[in-house]
């Protein structure tokens, strides 16, 4: 009997530990259940989420996590998604590979080509010649083909030298829509803002402290100067001897990079080296063979 009583006993306890209990709140008419805010924090987000983080990252170095979280919520705010800075450290921290590759990509990015003549760059360098004297060097620059229009040696900073070698080059290649430049004095002086004006030339300046913003111009002069370095100036008059072979040389005999292997002239006049048979072609040298190559006549 007791054996009975006791089977009896754990088989309602078994039934009741089994048979689920319907709960009163969930059940109430009109009730919902409960929102659990676990579930949601938990909830995976999507790749493209990885992505934006890791882009931002990789285009602001110098952002911390709580930026990067405000960037990101601004962004994609439409889009009903959001990210909290927790996530975004753990995001930046478990993909710093990414991060490089998408910089690196960046920097490796051909930049886009203007139309011929449309814009040009113009800024200013030294050299400092034998006698410790540093004269002031013009460039001007197509950014479309990378052509150099103008390399002078100027005895000074005046507006109206610079005037008059931008109108040389106006006479001689036609009148481009926009100059971009630096934020230098001489390029925001009361004469020569208002010529270009009257020209119907806009000025563009970049950033302070941004000397990439013009890039094609400091990229040559960066050329430039490092051929420089190694040669050698007595005075105003060699120096512009050297400046107008380095000038032949850029624009004739170096194929550039981002036109395909073609030179700024061949960039300029439309002309496929890989299609073109040559009529000449005669090895270049100058600076004691600094500046070595093949000219190419077509």
């Amino acid at each position: 009997m007791m054996f009975l009583c006791a089977a009896l006993y754990s088989l309602l306890l078994f039934l009741w530990f089994r048979v689920p209990r319907r709960n009163s709140y969930s059940h109430r008419a009109g009730a919902r259940k409960p929102f659990s805010c676990t579930a949601r924090r938990n909830r995976k987000k999507p790749l493209w989420v990885i992505s934006a983080v890791i882009r931002i990252k990789a285009l602001c170095p110098h952002y911390g996590c709580t930026k990067i979280a405000h960037s990101f919520n601004r962004l994609y705010a439409h889009r009903g998604m959001s990210v909290s800075r927790s996530y975004v450290a753990y995001t930046v921290r478990s993909h710093q590979y990414e991060v490089l590759q998408v910089r690196r990509a960046m920097r490796r990015r051909r930049p886009r080509r203007f139309e011929l003549n449309r814009a040009w760059a113009l800024d200013l360098t030294g050299k400092q010649d034998a006698c410790a004297k540093v004269h002031s060097i013009l460039g001007i620059l197509d950014q479309g083909t990378r052509r150099v229009l103008c390399l002078k040696s100027l005895p000074n900073k005046c507006t109206w030298s610079l005037l008059g070698y931008l109108f040389l080059a106006i006479g001689r290649y036609g009148k481009p829509k926009s100059l971009k430049s630096d934020n230098e004095a001489v390029f925001k002086s009361f004469v020569f803002r208002p010529v270009l004006q009257l020209c119907g030339i806009r000025q563009q300046f970049s950033a302070l402290g941004c000397p990439w913003m013009n890039g094609k111009i400091e990229r040559f002069f960066g050329t430039l100067k490092q051929a420089l370095d190694g040669w050698q100036v007595a005075d105003a008059r060699g120096l512009q001897r050297a400046l107008d072979q380095f000038l032949f040389f850029y624009n004739h005999v170096r194929p550039h990079e981002n036109l395909d292997g073609q030179t700024p002239v061949e960039a300029w006049d439309g002309i496929d080296p890989y299609a073109v048979k040559p009529k000449r072609v005669s090895y270049f040298e100058a600076w004691k063979g600094l500046l070595t190559g093949f000219y190419i006549r077509r």
